[in-house]
């Protein structure tokens, strides 16, 4: 029996161009290397008779199923999205796909973040969807601005010190 989820909130359909290849090169790989390895394995499992006692086929047909499922999830999502190219022509404003430098305003700690798509997010290499609370406050805002942002932890304001664009 399959479990119902409710259906996620709408997220901005605008992607980087890196973003949208990363995707693209992700499909690809699931639906022409992985799938095909997994489909391989679930035979070769199924040939091995008991099915209701089998862990290897059991365990390869929820990957089996992982795997068509964001097959199914890119597949719709690449359509949709819009992959936003060039650059502004003031580049001492905040748009879409600027790299951001930030200062806390109370502590003076600087932190850099790059605006980017909900589909192409790491919090490690300081890439923020274009959706989240920091990034509404900062889009269309300009260099030397001070921006209030309501945080979960409540509200915070920064200082742009720097707006780059690839």
């Amino acid at each position: 029996m399959a479990r119902w989820r409710p259906p996620g909130e709408k997220s901005t359909a605008i992607i980087t161009r890196v973003g949208f290849e990363r995707l693209r090169a992700e499909l690809e790989e699931l639906w022409r290397v992985r799938r095909p390895e997994v489909v391989k394995a679930l035979a070769a499992a199924a040939a091995e008779g008991d099915r209701s006692e089998n862990a290897e086929y059991t365990y390869r047909k929820k990957q089996l199923g992982e795997i068509d499922r964001r097959v199914r999830y890119l597949s719709k999502r690449l359509e949709v999205l819009k992959v936003a190219e060039g650059r502004p022509s003031d580049l001492e404003v905040v748009f879409f796909g600027a790299w951001i430098e930030i200062e806390h305003a109370d502590s003076g700690e600087t932190a850099r973040y790059r605006i980017v798509g909900p589909d192409e997010t790491d919090a490690r290499a300081g890439h923020i969807s274009v959706d989240s609370p920091l990034a509404r406050s900062l889009l269309r805002r300009r260099l030397d601005d001070e921006v209030e942002v309501h945080l979960p932890a409540g509200p915070t304001r920064y200082l742009i010190i720097a707006i780059e664009y690839d």
